[in-house]
């Protein structure tokens, strides 16, 4: 199969979603893989890097979608992406499509059929392609609210962890899967005083248990949230329903009874974003401020550190990856956890969350996919 690696066009976006690495594996694999000249700049990857692992080094993105069978990519594709994607291509990438019509019709009418990261399950029921970028996020969340809380910056003026004698910031995390248990260690470390709001009985029980007292856990609940959330310096946001978009459990009117230069961090943002006040920002402008608070929600947060992330997403998407070169759609109809992945095929929305968000007919991958 031919592979194509286009150069990620995300603002401030300098992931890549084959490494030289990658290739090298691909290739070892016999496929044919094309990629667009720097495409790996933001990582430290010049082009003779990927010469040397067997990459195809073409000129443009517009040879790299028209020459490949499949399309390895970061973020989902941007408007100019999507109008050369077609149909019998495959495009494996992250898609997060349902707070997003717009890329979701772009997509169906392409006729592409569209494998996303974020939905891809593994045997322990979980999401292995999206846990290093929410391993990632978690971490950065809190190192971009620790800044955001800078004074010149409009927050509040709280260092994190406070200094002998001075008590330190308070910091509320929205949700104890992936992204909260990180942005707990993070905070943890830094001395700032943490809690986790999950409603998962045994997922509380989890986080006591790895962090020994460190961190309180609460059940969530309406008035727990608004307790913690009024009380709080800094408050992450890392609410996942796989697929579908994110719920807004924090309301604007809420937001009048947090403390003024207070900082939300919103990480499910790609999702739609679980404050209700949240739409999504970028690294060039990565905050705003209402009724006091300012809002950090930025919908790629792990390009910031493309080095990290790029070598942990590759080290996930590997392996389907391989599949997909190696069988095409066929990888998809035999494995259980590719086909929880195809969210778009030839036309038609294969994801139950994404087609009840969007409006959408869903039809199980199973019934559409014709694969001799």
């Amino acid at each position: 199969m031919r592979v194509g690696c286009p150069k990620e066009i995300k603002n401030h976006e300098y992931r890549v979603g084959l490494t030289p690495g990658s290739v090298r594996e691909y290739v070892a694999h016999g496929h044919e893989v094309i990629v667009e000249t720097k495409a790996g700049a933001g990582i430290g990857a010049d082009d003779d890097a990927y010469r040397a692992a067997g990459a195809r080094i073409v000129s443009t993105a517009k040879e790299v979608f028209e020459k490949s069978d499949m399309i390895v990519k970061v973020k989902e594709p941007q408007p100019s992406e999507w109008t050369q994607l077609r149909e019998g291509q495959i495009l494996y990438t992250y898609l997060h499509l349902a707070p997003d019509p717009e890329q979701t019709k772009g997509l169906l009418n392409s006729g592409v059929s569209a494998v996303a990261y974020e939905t891809v399950t593994d045997e322990r029921g979980g999401l292995p392609l999206l846990a290093p970028m929410s391993e990632v996020a978690g971490r950065l969340a809190i190192q971009a609210g620790a800044t955001s809380l800078q004074k010149a910056n409009g927050g509040r003026g709280i260092l994190l962890g406070g200094v002998p004698g001075v008590l330190p910031a308070k910091v509320a995390i929205i949700g104890g899967g992936v992204v909260g248990l990180h942005a707990a260690k993070m905070a943890a470390g830094l001395g700032a005083d943490v809690s986790i709001l999950d409603r998962s009985i045994p997922r509380l029980r989890k986080l006591d248990d790895i962090f020994n007292g460190r961190v309180h856990t609460r059940y969530s609940t309406i008035d727990a949230l608004e307790e913690e959330v009024f009380s709080a310096d800094l408050v992450v946001g890392a609410v996942l329903i796989p697929g579908a978009a994110a719920p807004k459990l924090v309301t604007r009117e809420m937001l009048s009874g947090m403390k003024k230069g207070a900082v939300i961090v919103d990480v499910a943002i790609d999702q739609g974003g679980c404050f209700e006040t949240s739409h999504a920002t970028t690294h060039s402008e990565p905050t705003y401020e209402v009724d006091g608070v300012v809002h950090y929600c930025v919908a790629n947060m792990p390009g910031a550190v493309p080095v990290t992330s790029a070598h942990a997403l590759n080290n996930a998407t590997l392996y389907y990856g391989l599949q997909l070169a190696n069988r095409g759609l066929k990888a998809i109809a035999e494995d259980r956890h590719l086909r929880a992945g195809l969210n778009v095929h030839r036309g038609r929305v294969t994801n139950g969350p994404v087609a009840e968000a969007l409006g959408y007919s869903a039809y199980a991958p199973e019934a559409v996919l014709n694969v001799a």
